[in-house]
């Protein structure tokens, strides 16, 4: 019976993009088609800006689960079955390299509404009720519609009007993290005011101190 591997599973709100403030499990899935993430491997990545650790199985509630198990696991760190949609947000690394009909419909199955954050270079298997891609310069980009497009700014090999003609509902721009941080944030918010097609996105979970 497969099982996924799965570097952490926590619950808080979701920081960015068109569903920040809302409540949702977030289940981190190990491995990343465009870097290894390992520090020794960062200069041959294709996204050398990743500041996520997907590694492992060794994060809180990580492991290796079937379909059942991980749709269990996730609902039981819900609050209130009662209250609100319980929300899973499948992210990674790459969680498309993982995530399949067998796994969606075991999350169907105990009412969890699914999101997943992709980087678009594997096409998204149907029920995912929220497909959020979020594209990286020199990879090929093959999930080219979706509900929300998020693009981390800027990235000079994958500028905002190269997918501004896709099929998404939403289009956001989110300022690249790190030393350039602060300059970084204000030509995102330069060329949303340029181009209002597309809106700032932050990362607010970093700004209020949560995961």
């Amino acid at each position: 019976m497969k099982k996924y591997k799965v570097k952490e599973i926590y619950y808080t709100l979701q920081g960015e993009g068109a569903h920040a403030g809302r409540p949702a499990v977030f289940c981190r899935f190990t491995g990343c088609n465009l870097w290894s993430g390992r520090e020794e491997d960062r200069h041959k990545a294709i996204c050398q800006f990743c500041d996520t650790e997907f590694v492992g199985t060794d994060g809180v509630e990580g492991g290796k689960y079937t379909a059942s198990e991980l749709a269990q696991k996730v609902m039981s760190l819900w609050p209130d079955a009662t209250s609100g949609t319980p929300y899973v947000v499948c992210t990674g690394g790459e969680p498309l390299l993982q995530m399949d009909d067998a796994l969606i419909d075991a999350f169907h199955k105990v009412n969890l509404e699914i999101g997943v954050e992709t980087n678009g270079t594997i096409h998204s298997p149907k029920g995912i009720d929220w497909v959020c891609v979020s594209p990286k310069a020199g990879s090929q980009l093959l999930q080219t519609k979706g509900n929300e497009l998020k693009l981390v700014y800027p990235q000079p090999a994958a500028m905002p009007d190269q997918f501004e003609d896709l099929d998404f509902e939403h289009f956001y721009l989110q300022p690249m993290d790190g030393p350039q941080a602060q300059k970084n944030t204000q030509l995102t918010i330069d060329y949303c005011l340029k181009n209002p097609k597309w809106r700032l996105s932050l990362q607010t979970h970093k700004y209020i101190g949560i995961d």
